[in-house]
Order: structure tokens, then sequence, then C-alpha cells
């Protein structure tokens, strides 16, 4: 599982490819991480580390193509969707809700599940639809109703990664913060929940209840991840609590078992077909409040410690891995209409999602503690494509027949690319020019 070798070859050249490929990775990795830190000791906030990862990649990935690189060497870094939903996803998303300040989050849990939910479901139909006229009225290569819904649920998972970096670099609005988090990590459940239901919808084309059946499939996936995870955290705090851990000798049993708790609710919520982002997100929310605690001054330290690094590993080498497949796979540019009219598409869908739901949200809240013009603005500006909607993408090209799977995952990856470099750069520029930017490096933004 993960990232697997050549097939071919005798043991001892695919050991020499295996070395030379782990090799090259953490020399990339060695590489973002020093020029991550010299761009933010610089306050250079044009290439977010994010960006510069990605670069990196395209940079390896493009010479590795031209210099024809042996194919058993280029097997070690192709982007495995199962390797990324299941090792470098869970340490993400459990580092951001860990981190999280919970009040923030809570007080604004009902804006956020709105934009998460019905945005993101705004934001797939808008996309789909328009996508679908598009092809209709010659604009663009034109796809199936179903298959362009499955493209608009796709490309509607937004990124928190280098969005939320650049953030807590200037220091924005507490509430902002939350909103722009927790509307990006639930958006990802509810798009890949949208995507898997509209891709069965595909296989069995049947009548009107699929509508109801996309909706019931999605708040029973959200209901029951959300239940894990939270049974989860509940039962290691009961652990934590009850069984007397935290003496200086059991520190590392304690330590083991509070890692291994994560990664317990992510693979019991996938395991039973719910989503393993919204349980280890709300394991991670609970944990922090009732399991941590527990824990031995020297085991908070040390776990704290971990997640912040396990998680920096994994997002410097997610835009990494991403960054070479880029430039290793096979693209069909044939169609730069499709993705010129994309672009165009998510960006109004975009807006269609965050100023309407904004809309409804300020409808029924107090005048005091409405969202702001300009939030909503950041808040629209702030909808990176990344990882997750590559990984879904390239799920695509295996889902769909013969070359319609390829045009998407073409259109998916020049999104990606643009989105991180040009909207990942201008983060920074648009938050003070929105005047959203305030002093507040306090521990509410703390990661």
């Amino acid at each position: 599982m993960g990232i697997s070798p050549a097939e071919s070859g005798s043991p001892e050249k695919e050991q020499q490819a295996a070395g030379v490929g782990i090799l090259l990775q953490i020399m990339m990795l060695v590489l973002s991480f020093v020029l991550g830190h010299v761009l933010r000791r610089h306050k250079f906030y044009y290439l977010p580390e994010a960006s510069a990862s990605l670069l990196i990649g395209l940079i390896v990935g493009g010479l590795a193509n031209i210099s024809n690189t042996e194919t058993s060497i280029r097997a070690w870094f192709n982007f495995h969707e199962e390797f990324f939903f299941l090792f470098l996803l869970p340490p993400i998303i459990f580092q951001s809700g860990f981190s999280l300040s919970a009040k923030p989050f809570f007080s604004n849990f009902g804006a956020i599940v709105t934009f998460a939910i019905l945005g993101t479901f705004i934001a797939s139909v808008v996309t789909g639809v328009l996508v679908y006229l598009g092809g209709r009225m010659y604009l663009m290569y034109g796809l199936p109703f179903v298959e362009c819904l499955m493209f608009g649920a796709l490309i509607s998972a937004t990124d928190p990664v280098t969005v939320l970096s650049i953030f807590r670099e200037l220091g924005t609005d507490t509430s902002l913060y939350a909103l722009v988090f927790g509307e990006s990590v639930l958006n990802d459940a509810m798009a890949i929940s949208l995507y898997r239901t509209m891709s069965i919808v595909r296989k069995h084309a049947s009548s009107a209840q699929n509508f109801f059946m996309v909706i019931f499939r999605f708040l029973e996936t959200f209901v029951g991840s959300m239940s894990a995870g939270v049974g989860v955290g509940f039962v290691s705090a009961l652990l934590f609590k009850y069984a007397g851990l935290d003496v200086d000798n059991l520190q590392n049993l304690e330590c083991c078992l509070f890692v291994l708790f994560p990664y317990f609710s992510y693979m019991l919520a996938e395991g039973l077909g719910l989503s393993g982002i919204v349980s280890i997100l709300f394991t991670a929310i609970v944990m922090k409040h009732y399991s941590y605690s527990n824990l031995s001054e020297n085991s908070q330290q040390f776990v704290s410690d971990f997640f912040h690094l396990i998680s920096s590993l994994a997002e410097t080498f997610t835009f990494i891995y991403m960054g070479f497949d880029i430039a290793m796979e096979k693209h069909s540019w044939s169609h730069l209409g499709f993705i010129f009219f994309s672009i165009l598409f998510i960006v109004v869908a975009r807006a269609a999602n965050v100023f309407s739901c904004a809309y409804l949200v300020n409808l029924v809240r107090p005048v005091h503690r409405q969202i702001p013009l300009k939030h909503q603005k950041a808040l629209w500006y702030s909808g990176l494509r990344g990882a997750m909607a590559f990984a879904l993408a390239l799920q695509s090209v295996h889902d769909l027949p013969e070359g319609r799977g390829q045009i998407i995952f073409t259109a998916t990856t020049a999104i990606v690319v643009l989105s991180v470099l040009l909207i990942g750069g201008s983060t920074g520029t648009m938050l003070e020019a929105l005047h959203v930017v305030g002093d507040s490096h306090d521990g509410h933004l703390e990661l």
C-alpha cells in the first residue's frame, strides 16, 4: 500500500532503486524546510512554504522526466491516493484539530456547518451545472451531467494548509481563522461524500430518489463520523483518567497510547465506510480538552511536539509529492478551453457559496455577531484547491471512461498549481488590503 516499487527487476536492483527514490524524497524535504525557514525569516509571504514545496516537486519531477530516470526509481514517486488518505492526511487533520482554540470554533459552529455542508453543496452544483452548460454551448469539452457534478464535487474541496499558515503568521481575527479552518476541514469531508455518492449514482443511474440519497448518505456519514470521533476521544479520556498511567516510568506507554488513538479513530471511521477526516477532527478536539490534561507534564510536552513535527512532515511531503507527480503524469493539454472555463466557473461557484451562506448566517445572528463583508471576501479568496482535489481527480481517472477522467485530472492539476502558487502567494497582500490583519499573535491562533 502507498508508495510501491516497480514490479520487475531483481530484488537487489529494486532495493537500490528504493534507496535512490527515498534519498531524493528526503533531500527535497530538507530543501523545502530550509527554504521555508529562509522565506519566513525574511517575511517573504509571496512564496509560502506549501508553494515552495510544490515548486521543488515540480522542478525535480520535470528534471527526472527530461533525464529519463529509471522507471524503478520513478515508481517511488507515483502519487497513490490510498497513501495520501491513509498516511499523510490523518496527522495533518489531527494536528489542526488538536491545536484549535475550541471557543472560536464552537461559537462559530453553526456558520461553519452552513458553509461546509450547504455551501459545498451549492458550489458543487453550481460548478457542475455551469460546466455542463459550457459543454452544451460548445465553449468547452462536453461531459455527461453526472460526471459534471462529480467534477463539481471534487473541485469544491478546499485546502486549508497554505492559507492558514499565512493567517497564523500574520495574526488574523480569531473568528475568521476558525471559519476558514472549520469550513475547509468539514468541506473536504463533504466533497469526498458528494464525489463518492455521485460515483454511485453514475454506476446505477436511477430516478429522483438520487437527490435524497445524496443528502441522506451525507448526513449519515457526517453524524456517524462525528459520533465515532467523539466516542473514541471519550474512551481515551477515561483510559488516561483512571488507568493511572501518569507516573514517570510509564511515560513511554502513555505517549504510545495517546499517539495510537487518533489513528484508531480514523481507521474505524474508514472501515465503517464513514469519513475518517471528520472522525479524527472530533477525536482531536475531545482529546485536547479531556485526555491531554490527564497526561503527565513530560508526556504533554512530548505529544504536542510529536504531532506538530509529524504534521509538518506530512504537509510538506504532500506538496512535494504532488508537484513531482504533476510533472511526471501524462496530461491531456488539448482541452485548454475546459481548463480556462473551469477556473472561471469555480470562482463564480465559490462566490455563490460564500455570499449566499453568509447572508443566511447573518439573518439569524444578532447584529454584533454578523460576518462582516471583509471577512466574507477573505473567505471567498481563501478557497484554495490542494491535495484533496488532486487525490480525488486521480481517482476520477480510474472511475471515468477513457479520456474523460484524464481531462478532469489535467484541469484539476492546472487549478491546483495556479491556486497554490497565485492565491497562496497573494493571501498576505489580500489580508492586508482587507484590513483583517490584527496583532493577535496570542494563544488563540497558535498551532
